[in-house]
């Protein structure tokens, strides 16, 4: 993966990476703080963002599904995006989301680059029925037209075959491929056809479903070891005690993890679409961040469910020791 030529300024076509730095560790996904102008606030980002690198995340994936993409503008974004380069100061790997349509995602990508992002989580075109041959398409348009490393990602709308998945992993700058999905049959097929078709390129896959720690287990099985953690957001005492207990095999102290903290906190999640960006916000802010508001169309969670929260967090919390 490479990681060092973003920071460049000169036009440069997509080039194969000879690099085998590679992600590691606990992904973080961070909010994006509003102030109370509706603004981005960057003064709260910039600490957000440093507490998480000081936690250990293995890299930050800025203005991702966590931190409301689908609902910041180019220039808002490429602040958000900027921010967070210049508060890890090369500490861990940036990735900035990107998505929408065709002609948006190009702007994004192009904004992500001047920003000195690292590399794009590219995220699925909205609102449109495609076959898998029509998004494979799309992120070799979006490939295209960046040097960035870009890893794809499969949810929604966005579902490959293992033949499609295998043509986006062999372009230059594609370097991962994560899954939204769920399906672990699918998942696998997708694992087993790539591995076996771009020989010793380094290549990651992720798991990226919603809360992604109660399926981690069950993804590490089929060969999948990296995840997104919305938890590292407001709790990551919480995420790196799960981390190393699954990288351990402590069994025992996983499930019981599971059981108190993440079982509760999904069912919370489930009330109420949304909830998966809505709660974490609400946890980032009760964690000390100013992170102020969702942005429409999602909404803020109840106050009988911002209580749930603080109880459940409190548990995990002891758990993790």
């Amino acid at each position: 993966m490479n990681l060092s030529s973003p920071h460049t300024t000169a036009a440069a076509a997509p080039q194969a990476s000879d690099s085998t730095d590679l992600l590691n560790g606990v992904l973080f996904f961070p909010v994006t703080p509003f102030a109370a102008d509706g603004e981005v606030n960057a003064v709260a980002l910039a600490e957000h963002i440093e507490r998480g690198v000081a936690a250990g995340a293995g890299g930050v994936f800025v203005a991702c599904g966590t931190g409301e993409f689908h609902a910041l503008e180019c220039g808002e974004y490429e602040l958000a995006v900027r921010t967070a380069v210049e508060v890890t100061r090369g500490r861990v790997p940036v990735f900035a989301g990107c998505g929408g349509a065709l002609a948006q995602a190009r702007q994004f990508a192009a904004a992500a680059r001047r920003a000195g992002a690292d590399g794009l989580l590219l995220l699925p075109p909205y609102l449109v029925t495609c076959p898998p041959e029509g998004i494979a398409d799309y992120v070799e348009q979006v490939a295209s037209s960046t040097p960035l490393s870009v890893i794809v990602y499969q949810r929604n709308n966005a579902v490959f075959t293992p033949q499609t998945a295998v043509r986006v992993a062999r372009l230059p700058n594609v370097v991962g491929f994560k899954d939204g999905l769920g399906n672990l049959d699918a998942m696998q097929r997708i694992v087993l056809a790539v591995r076996a078709a771009i020989g010793a390129k380094p290549f990651q896959f992720f798991n990226g479903l919603p809360t992604a720690e109660m399926t981690q287990q069950a993804y590490r099985a089929i060969g999948v070891s990296l995840y997104s953690s919305a938890v590292f957001c407001f709790a990551p005492e919480i995420a790196n005690a799960f981390y190393r207990a699954v990288e351990n095999g402590d069994r025992a102290r996983a499930e019981a993890l599971l059981a108190n903290f993440y079982v509760p906190l999904v069912e919370l999640r489930d009330k109420v679409p949304g909830y998966a960006v809505s709660l974490v916000k609400a946890a980032t802010r009760l964690s000390g961040i100013d992170t102020g508001t969702v942005r429409a169309p999602l909404v803020e969670a109840k106050p009988e469910h911002v209580a749930e929260l603080e109880r459940i967090v409190a548990a995990g919390r002891a758990l993790a020791g």
